[in-house]
């Protein structure tokens, strides 16, 4: 039987749940609906950061005169991958960069370079697995696609955009149950995840009524967009991308369930959604951080610089241009470890100030985390069972699969406390470590820390159905995450130089 919730414990719940605010996680659910994919969930906090009043750079140009004291900054790579800043007024180089890692992608289906298949009179899509996804939660799913689609335009350049055809055009529907009595699901990734979009003799009539559009004897070194996929599907995003399909050079789609996340439980206490794992962390991060710079004076008396990093490719190993495991991170805390200060002398000795920087900055990688589920009680370790709307998980192993350590506990506990008592809104938090007789994931952490140097700590939400299709998350874990994220921002310079290691 799952333990049973003591009766203290369930008024502390309730206690903390009733101080915590559903709002947050209202806002989370319009965020991760703008955002079925990384492309666009790097839009989506673009758009919260040029609210904020934070200016887009770019990787390529000098930023000496562009980065100061005192100002708000964000960058991407690929679109997919985004870093926004604050840069304290007292700043000055070598001081620390106080960071919270996450990441945009999460296991899902994408369409094949060349998708155009069919079947007993059905036309098909062909994908491909991304991620250590559950795909068999993808069966019998309303499923749309999203991207982002090459085009050439009128003047011959070639830019791209995104798309986003959110409506039910994909399903791969299961076996009856009377043709396959077998007691596990199982099925081939390669033959029978394949999704029906349509009837051949629909598709044949529809395109023999159509008029074929003049092409040009030119030579192509691959075959052009309308042959290696259905005609109609690349008619219908190039109609989302505002373009003609003979204008799709080429596209990277990634299906979506179009089922709308939202609040659930007999009294809300739950998110129902996809891409919990990790828009969640993505979302509290970019919050937490303009919501740390909100005010006027908010950087007056910083020293440090105030840093979120969105990664893309975490779900397939972080070993690409943008994932977390690439120069993305480390080439931009070097150009920022000696930006000069507005009052420093000119001859400040830069020669070790990336070093300096790194040895008294602190990481917060921020994953999803996982929930006990009551189903399974017995796959999780007798004594660290997180639940749901309790606070962010902090993740421990000794195998080093999280980076976590003592004194990344004490300083995330004192930033709790620090912010707590300032906002009489309590911020708990969560212990776990997986079973000894149990695999572990692992996240961007270990990674970084190990390419950095420095200090990190691994932590997250508690969730259910980690990369299932639709996810299970806590209602209040939202708001608790922004606070501590707020909270660690706005104190860390003063709480790091009372924790001493080394």
């Amino acid at each position: 039987m799952p333990p049973r919730l003591s009766l203290g414990s369930f008024f502390q719940f309730h206690r903390y749940s009733t101080m915590a605010s559903k709002q947050p996680a209202k806002d989370l659910l319009s965020f991760i609906n703008d955002s079925p994919t990384p492309f666009h969930a790097v839009k989506s906090a673009k758009d919260l950061l040029n609210d904020a009043g934070f200016q887009e750079i770019k990787e390529k140009d000098s930023w000496a005169s562009t980065c100061k004291p005192g100002g708000k900054y964000y960058l991407t790579r690929n679109t997919t991958t985004l870093v926004a800043f604050a840069i304290g007024k007292k700043w000055t180089p070598g001081n620390s960069v106080s960071m919270i890692g996450a990441h945009t992608d999460s296991p899902v289906l994408r369409v094949k370079p060349v998708s155009k298949k069919s079947g007993e009179g059905f036309v098909q899509v062909g994908v491909e697995t991304y991620g250590g996804g559950l795909w068999h939660t993808w069966f019998d799913r309303d499923l749309g696609v999203a991207g982002r689609v090459m085009t050439r335009a009128s003047n011959g350049s070639i830019v791209q955009k995104l798309v986003k055809v959110d409506r039910p055009i994909l399903r791969i529907p299961t076996l009856a149950i009377h043709l396959d009595r077998q007691e596990t699901f199982a099925f081939n990734k390669e033959t029978q995840l394949f999704p029906i979009a349509g009837l051949v003799e629909a598709e044949l009539n529809r395109t023999a009524d159509s008029t074929p559009a003049e092409s040009e004897d030119v030579f192509s070194p691959l075959k052009c967009a309308t042959e290696r996929h259905h005609p109609y599907f690349v008619e219908m995003i190039a109609d989302e991308a505002g373009v003609k399909p003979e204008d799709v050079l080429d596209f990277e789609m990634i299906l979506f369930d179009t089922q709308k996340s939202c609040l659930g439980g007999m009294r809300d206490e739950f998110i129902f959604s996809p891409r919990l794992d990790n828009l969640n962390s993505s979302y509290c991060a970019t919050v937490g951080l303009i919501d740390s710079v909100a005010t006027d004076s908010a950087l007056d008396n910083e020293d440090t610089i105030r840093l979120i990093a969105l990664f893309d490719h975490e779900e397939i190993g972080s070993r690409t241009a943008q994932g977390a495991d690439s120069s993305v991170l480390p080439s931009i805390i070097r150009r920022l470890s000696v930006l000069p200060s507005s009052y420093s002398s000119s001859d400040a000795d830069l020669t070790t100030a990336y070093e300096q920087t790194l040895s008294t900055s602190f990481l917060l990688s921020a994953d999803m985390a996982h929930s006990v589920n009551p189903n399974y009680a017995a796959k999780y370790e007798a004594d660290h069972k997180p639940q749901m709307n309790k606070g962010p998980v902090i993740k421990i192993n000794a195998n080093a699969r999280y980076a976590t350590n003592s004194p990344g506990i004490v300083l995330l506990q004192e930033v709790a406390q620090k912010t707590t008592k300032e906002s009489g809104n309590p911020i708990p938090l969560q212990l776990f470590v997986v079973r000894n007789d149990s695999s572990c994931g692992s996240t961007i952490g270990p990674m970084l820390s190990a390419a950095l140097g420095a200090r990190t700590l691994d932590l997250g939400n508690p969730q259910l159905s980690m990369h299932s299709c639709r996810e299970t998350g806590g209602t209040y874990d939202v708001d608790y995450a922004i606070r501590l994220f707020t909270g660690f921002f706005q104190h860390y310079s003063e709480l790091s130089k009372t924790i001493f290691v080394d």
